[in-house]
């Protein structure tokens, strides 16, 4: 057998290596661009087709696991995502470009949301129990028994993001919160980081083993094209992507064309405005500017949060503030993209800014090399209130726009053009928050988080997180990719009626021996018992 480290760049299915293809695929190291040493099969249709059926035949053992059975499966996927050696974190920042760091704290995040999940487990409100006990003597009719909770949906569709290797990735969020919900989980890995992935896989099937998880709890395949068959697949019942407009709108349209229409969870396209209101410009103008660049330039831009739209009014501060603003933008160093594709695309959309005839570029040097250079652009305000749509695109990468309005009446028609958004930030002072409190209730519409004098980049892992938000920044507004509210993407509710006591699940049973809180007849369980 090899060594659990080596990667062997096959398939996992059904808890084996599979590789039928002929195909030989690449990674890269980000940098150089140099291939790195590993060759990886591209998936075939038939070993797309057996990854489902083995999450499709793991479904039924693993949904009826005792909630506290898969939380220790998760706990142990935390734990051996852990112990992964120095070696695996050079390997990722090589596949991605990313620093140590940045890798180090990713890790600890990804198991950490896999423990938060371990939690929600444990405590059983995930079940969201109802219980309407039979009122036999009700005039003018009885009531029925009636008991209700959630289920896993079925096998998932998981696709891997280029910008998070870990914690949107292998064992990120989506699949976190589907195998939490009970739900098998076939795994479409990047072709940006297939090595990280290879070593992460690695680790799920190993704590899937300890724990005595079913076969095919977890699979994975590489390949580009894959993602078709997968979500067609009439096994598979829902989908997680995090990516490109494009990508997931492809995705959401496969899904409902199908004879059978499941659900697509896709994270997708935000410019994340910030609103830089009079009263704070003015007395912290400065200091303002230079927290702002911070945001624009982490990471090279590549959030789904990063800030790409900053408005104010027109004022001498917002004057100084946007010369400030500009000044720090012009200083930023180039970085390197996590891959060509990514600097490609970033490339355009830096090129379409700047031929707009109703954009100006503040500063930025010109693109060249390898390495995307950080960029500012101004905007006419009429592009916003005429609906341009080159404003509400997003350029991932390190560039974002300012425009300047006239006035409060002129900002909120600005805001109503935005499409929906995963955030919104006010940087405001009281009084700012008492002249232009109506922008509350707007931006509520239009994004899944409101920040106040703080920046969008960065998403605390805990339970009232929303990383979601109308579309285009997600193609379902109900639910999130972050925080323990995820778990419901993938659970269905179902309902029993008149059912025998001992064939009821725990969570309903009269004895209730989880100690799950319910709601019975309206109320919840300790204040009915």
């Amino acid at each position: 057998m090899p060594h659990r480290s080596e990667i062997l760049g096959q398939q996992y299915i059904g808890g084996a290596r599979s590789a039928a293809g002929t195909q030989v695929l690449h990674s890269h190291d980000a940098s150089s661009g140099d291939a790195l040493p590993y060759a990886f099969r591209q998936a075939t249709g038939e070993e797309v087709d057996a990854a489902a059926r083995a999450a499709a035949a793991a479904y039924p053992a693993y949904r009826q696991l005792a909630a506290s059975r898969r939380a220790d499966f998760l706990d142990a996927i935390a734990g051996e995502l852990d112990a992964l050696d120095e070696p695996f974190i050079a390997l990722v920042c090589r596949e991605t470009a990313l620093p140590t760091a940045r890798i180090q704290g990713e890790r600890a995040r990804t198991s950490g949301q896999l423990r938060l999940f371990a939690r929600v487990l444990r405590r059983g409100d995930f079940y969201g129990a109802r219980i309407d006990r039979a009122l036999p003597d009700r005039q003018p009719l009885p009531r029925v028994d009636l008991r209700q909770y959630r289920i896993g949906v079925g096998p998932v569709a998981v696709f891997g993001a280029s910008n998070f290797p870990l914690a949107f990735s292998t064992a990120g969020g989506d699949t976190a919160a589907a195998l939490a919900a009970g739900c098998p989980v076939v795994f479409k890995a990047h072709s940006g980081h297939m090595a990280t992935a290879d070593r992460v896989a690695a680790a799920i099937i190993r704590a899937a083993e300890a724990t005595g998880m079913p076969t095919g709890v977890f699979n994975m395949i590489y390949g580009g094209g894959v993602g078709e068959a997968l979500v067609k697949h009439p096994a598979i019942q829902a989908v997680g992507f995090t990516g490109s407009l494009k990508g997931g709108r492809a995705l959401y349209d496969m899904a409902a064309a199908r004879p059978q229409p499941i659900p697509v969870f896709a994270e997708m396209s935000s410019i994340n405005p910030v609103l830089v209101l009079p009263a704070a410009v003015q007395a912290r103008g400065e200091q303002i500017a230079g927290e702002l660049v911070a945001s624009v330039v982490q990471g090279c831009g590549q959030f789904c949060t990063n800030p790409g739209l900053v408005l104010g009014l027109r004022s001498p501060a917002f004057d100084a503030f946007s010369t400030r603003f500009s000044a720090l933008m012009a200083e930023q160093p180039a970085q390197t993209m996590l891959n060509a594709g990514t600097l490609a695309s970033y490339e355009q959309g830096v090129r379409a800014l700047h031929a707009h005839p109703g954009i100006t570029h503040l500063a930025g040097q010109a693109q060249q090399g390898r390495q995307a250079r950080p960029q500012l652009f101004k905007a006419d305000v009429s592009l916003l209130l005429e609906g341009d749509p080159l404003l509400q695109e997003e350029v991932f990468g390190p560039t974002t726009v300012l425009v300047e309005v006239a006035d409060a009446a002129e900002l909120r028609r600005a805001l109503e053009g935005l499409h929906g958004q995963l955030t919104a930030t006010l940087i405001a002072e009281q009084e700012d928050l008492q002249a232009h409190g109506e922008l509350l209730a707007l931006l509520e519409q239009k994004v899944g988080r409101v920040l106040f004098n703080g920046y969008p980049t960065g998403v605390e892992v805990g339970e009232a997180m929303v990383h979601g938000g109308p579309y285009p920044a997600t193609s379902d507004a109900r639910g999130t990719s972050v925080g323990s509210l995820a778990i419901e993407r993938f659970l269905r509710p179902v309902c029993y009626q008149n059912c025998p006591d001992a064939l009821l699940p725990p969570a309903l049973q009269n004895a209730n021996p989880l100690g799950i809180d319910r709601l019975v007849d309206g109320r919840n369980q300790r204040d009915a018992l």
